[in-house]
C-alpha cells in the first residue's frame, strides 16, 4: 500500500565532513547520526566521550587543516558522517499535532551559512521543523553544520520534492501559512492569528516564487526602517520566530 502524505526527497549522495567542537560533538551525541570517522588532536579529545564504535585517527593541526576547506576553524576536530535519514512530512506533522511550535519553509534558500543560521534560530525558538525543496537548496555540509552550531542535529529537516504540495499538506494540518515579503502593507504582527503558524521565506533578492506565494494564507512584512531595503534571510527568520514565540 502506498504511503500517504508528501514523500521526502532522496538524500544527497556522499558523506559530508563536519569540523569544529559544536558540530562534531552534536553529531556524536545524536542517536540518529552515524559518524564514520573522526580525526582529532589529542588535546581536543581530552574531555570528550567518544563512542567506541567510532574509529579515531590522531592528527596534528596542520594535517586536520588539509581535511577541510581553506582556513575553516576545525578546533582540532573533523568528522566524516552519513547524511541524516529522510523524513516524511506527515510523520513530523503528526508528532507535532498537539504542539504550537511554528514551522519554517525555505523557498530556494541556497546559501549554507544562511540555512545553518536559520537552523540555529529554529532550535533557539523551538520550531517544529524546517522544510526545503530537494533541488535549489543547501545540502548538509561542513559549512552549514558550522553555522548551525549543533542545531543541525536538533531540528528536524524535511526535504520535499514539491514545495507547493508540502504547503498544502501543512495547511491541512491546521497551520496558517504566512509568507514574508516586503511588498505588502500588512505587518507580521497583524497577520498572526490564533492558529499555528508556518513561516515561508524566500531567497534573498528573488524572494518567494510566485507559486509558493500563491500557497500562503497571508503575506506579511517585518516593520523595518524604510531606508533599509531588506534583511538577510537568516535575520528575518530569527525576528519572525521571536514574534511568533512572543505571541504565546
Amino acid at each position: 500500500m502506498a504511503r500517504k502524505g508528501h514523500r521526502p526527497s532522496q538524500a544527497p549522495a556522499g558523506r559530508p565532513r563536519f569540523w569544529g567542537r559544536h558540530p562534531v560533538t552534536a553529531a556524536l551525541a545524536n542517536p540518529n547520526r552515524t559518524v564514520r570517522k573522526l580525526w582529532a588532536t589529542r588535546e581536543a579529545l581530552a574531555n570528550l566521550d567518544i563512542p567506541p564504535v567510532v574509529p579515531i585517527t590522531f592528527a596534528d593541526v596542520a594535517d586536520l587543516g588539509k581535511l577541510v576547506p581553506g582556513d575553516a576553524p576545525h578546533q582540532g576536530l573533523v568528522a566524516e558522517v552519513d547524511p541524516l535519514d529522510d523524513l516524511w512530512l506527515s510523520d513530523v506533522l503528526e508528532a507535532g499535532a498537539d504542539s504550537k511550535q511554528p514551522i519554517l519553509i525555505l523557498d530556494q534558500v541556497t546559501d549554507p551559512h544562511n540555512v545553518g543560521a536559520i537552523l540555529r534560530s529554529a532550535a533557539a525558538f523551538d520550531a517544529l521543523c524546517i522544510v526545503t525543496q530537494d533541488r535549489h537548496s543547501a545540502p548538509e555540509s561542513g559549512a552549514l553544520a558550522r553555522a548551525a552550531s549543533g542545531a543541525l542535529e536538533l531540528v528536524p529537516w524535511v526535504r520535499v520534492v514539491n514545495l507547493s504540495r508540502a504547503l498544502e499538506e501543512i495547511a491541512e494540518a491546521g497551520y496558517w501559512r504566512i509568507g514574508l515579503s516586503g511588498a505588502t502593507e500588512t505587518t507580521l504582527d497583524q497577520a498572526l492569528g490564533a492558529n499555528r503558524v508556518a513561516l515561508v521565506l524566500g531567497a534573498e533578492g528573488d524572494g518567494m516564487r510566485q507559486n509558493t506565494q500563491a500557497h500562503c494564507d497571508a503575506i506579511a512584512r517585518l516593520p523595518i526602517n524604510p531606508l533599509v531595503e531588506s534583511l538577510n534571510v537568516s535575520n528575518a527568520a530569527a525576528i519572525a520566530l521571536y514574534a511568533v514565540k512572543a505571541r504565546g
